[in-house]
């Protein structure tokens, strides 16, 4: 990849609606498509559906058979879309926004800083 290319970011945050705290990142993909971005919420939606109560399983399906193809012409327009369902007092929330995914050096080739390997991702606040 050598210039910038369109594509989708897509997040899945969890909030537990009781303890105040604020929503916790669970999953994050590069999409490169519309129909990547949508498909992975519905893939994950398909996969949940089983464990949800009756209320938020009607929001899945109906997201799956209705609300996906909008889901998918707005993405088509490059607009942000998300998909949301509350399940006792957990919401889960996907969202996709347009992206431009920036070109990185390839870093087979290249010889590393020796400080590399001692990278430790920190905690978050």
């Amino acid at each position: 990849m050598t210039e910038l290319v369109r594509g989708h970011w897509c997040e899945c945050w969890t909030e537990d609606l009781t303890s105040g705290q604020p929503p916790a990142l669970r999953a994050a993909f590069d999409a490169y498509s519309a129909p990547q971005a949508d498909r992975w919420v519905a893939v994950t939606l398909r996969t949940i559906s089983p464990a949800l109560d009756s209320d938020a399983s009607d929001v899945a399906w109906a997201w799956l058979s209705q609300g996906r193809m909008a889901t998918r012409r707005a993405l088509l327009r490059f607009e942000p879309c998300s998909v949301t369902i509350t399940q006792d007092h957990t919401r889960i929330t996907w969202t996709i926004r347009p992206v431009l995914f920036v070109p990185l050096a390839h870093r087979q080739r290249a010889e590393l800083p020796s400080c590399a390997g001692g990278f430790k991702p920190h905690a978050a606040d």
